[in-house]
């Protein structure tokens, strides 16, 4: 029997609500084409960090359907992210940053009552030194969050801000309506 190409009433409500959502100004959000062969119906979402017109994270959200269900999603909908951003070297040698990593995603979801189940993933913190002809860059270092989650209920919308405030605390951003104080300079 061939798969149906009739996208399911649930899905299409799920991308109406997904499609709504409007992130906070330093993150930019858009559509980009979806994973095909992961589930019979994908939608796909990019996103970055802005900070002073330099591009400081970036991040996807997939979500994706099977009328089917997994075992392994423990539901019919199952999203899945990807995130990454440069940090301070000091930071990317942390023993806790992944745990702290980890932390923000699952504060995230919780924080915008975003209910899930069957969650899952990978905190990746990387310090890179260069050499021979690349010497002379500074050292690198990035922080990389991996996961997917089943989300609970029918607010996708949650899920969606949940992942903008992962972008906004990876790319080391106040939360809204706190103001960064300026740095002091020595002597002044």
């Amino acid at each position: 029997m061939a798969p149906s190409t009739v996208t399911p009433a649930t899905f299409t409500r799920a991308l109406d609500e997904l499609r709504s959502v409007r992130p906070r100004a330093e993150i930019a959000v858009e559509e980009i084409s979806p994973p095909a062969r992961l589930a019979p119906f994908a939608y796909a979402l990019s996103g970055s960090v802005l900070r002073a017109e330099d591009e400081v994270a970036t991040g996807r959200l997939i979500l994706l359907h099977d009328p089917a269900g997994h075992d392994a999603w423990d539901g019919t909908m199952r999203f899945v992210t990807y995130v990454t951003a440069e940090l301070e070297p000091e930071l990317a040698s942390d023993a806790l940053l992944p745990a702290v990593g980890w932390s923000w995603l699952i504060d995230a979801l919780e924080g915008q009552d975003a209910p899930f189940t069957a969650i899952g993933g990978t905190v990746t913190q990387t310090l890179s030194t260069r050499f021979g002809q690349l010497a002379g860059d500074p050292t690198a270092a990035d922080i990389e969050i991996r996961a997917s989650w089943t989300p609970r209920g029918n607010d996708y919308a949650a899920h969606l801000l949940a992942w903008c405030d992962l972008l906004a605390s990876t790319a080391g951003l106040p939360p809204p309506g706190v103001v960064n104080l300026p740095e002091r300079r020595a002597g002044g």
